[in-house]
């Protein structure tokens, strides 16, 4: 008997070994007393991050190179194997040279090499990482994306300062203190009515994305608004179509800026008319499981480019969302690949 699909493997994002519970970062006398020994994540400007050329770890730092104890930009990102991660910010030590990358989705990208190092921003690359440095790449992009948009206190206007190790910021002013935010967004996989799975998925595309780029449908969770909710007005909103038996698959964070991915699947009737919503989705349209399964098969994002895959009798042609994404992970486990 078929049974509902289940996302069947862990969103490259999710990966996370680091320990990083609260009483390690309240422990400021601890942490200070391993600095010696811990390494340091470094992000520059772009929110890039070394790692050592053609492998999937992360090229941290010793800490000695910053001081005889953490700085007070320093947030910590937690202890692996009794080592503990720090993160600051950074650049290549000297002249760099530029290399072309294929990062997500097939775009080639530029990145900066520099003695065996190559600087890496954690969507393109996040995928290539091993599980460590992915959930310390991932956590060190999403306090640095808090940080930047909470220099300031909401409620006088004053200045804040990083308290708890990088994990709260308060008001120098009125001692306001403020946690890291994350925005719940979800993420649907709708598919039709045949046998429990279904045969076709709905996929669409933004008109700032990439010639033949496609993905599932996915919106930020408003006030006052429950999960399931969100889900069912996102896709009437987007392409006009009612969805129901809105099931939770899993989720993972996605720190551009600071979302929380949470993904869901839904039924929704084929014949229905798809009414894509102007300004945001310049076209929506059913794919069948096989069509999604030869677009895997034919998937090529780590060459030169992404070669899409004529589908729909060779009318249009789709390239699958990339491999840092939930979505991607969602549509593998739903087409069976």
């Amino acid at each position: 008997m078929e049974r509902p699909f289940g996302l069947g493997a862990l969103p490259t994002l999710s990966r996370s070994m680091a320990d990083r519970q609260e009483s390690l970062r309240t422990n400021p006398d601890r942490l200070v007393t391993r600095w010696a020994d811990a390494r340091v994540v470094l992000l520059d400007e772009h929110a890039r991050t070394p790692v050592v050329e053609g492998s999937g770890a992360l090229a941290t730092r010793k800490t000695q190179d910053f001081g005889t104890e953490p700085p007070a930009d320093a947030v910590f990102l937690g202890e692996w194997q009794g080592t503990d991660f720090w993160s600051l910010p950074g650049r290549p030590a000297g002249e760099t040279e530029t290399v072309e990358m294929a990062g997500s989705w097939g775009v080639v990208e530029e990145v900066p090499r520099h003695e065996g190092e190559i600087w890496v921003d954690l969507r393109g690359y996040g995928d290539l990482l091993d599980d460590v440095s992915a959930g310390l790449f991932t956590t060190a992009q999403a306090l640095r994306n808090w940080r930047r948009q909470a220099k300031f206190c909401a409620r006088c206007g004053s200045e804040t300062e990083l308290v708890q190790l990088g994990w709260a910021s308060r008001c120098t002013g009125c001692g306001r203190e403020e946690y890291p935010r994350t925005d719940p967004a979800v993420i649907c996989l709708v598919h039709d009515d045949a046998g429990v799975n279904g045969e076709h998925v709905l996929l669409a595309r933004q008109p700032i994305w990439p010639p033949d780029r496609y993905s599932i449908l996915a919106g930020f969770v408003e006030s006052g608004e429950s999960l399931e909710g969100c889900v069912e007005r996102e896709i009437r909103e987007e392409v006009g179509v009612e969805v129901r038996d809105v099931r939770y698959l899993g989720s993972q964070p996605w720190p551009f800026p600071r979302s929380i991915m949470l993904g869901f699947t839904a039924r929704a009737d084929i014949s229905a008319p798809l009414v894509p919503a102007e300004g945001e989705i310049e076209e929506a349209f059913w794919v069948s499981r096989e069509e999604v399964r030869a677009a895997f098969a034919n998937s090529q994002l780590r060459n030169a480019g992404a070669v899409p895959t004529p589908i729909a009798g060779g009318t249009r042609q789709l390239v699958l969302p990339g491999n840092s994404s939930i979505a991607r992970v969602m549509l593998a486990a739903w087409a069976g690949v």
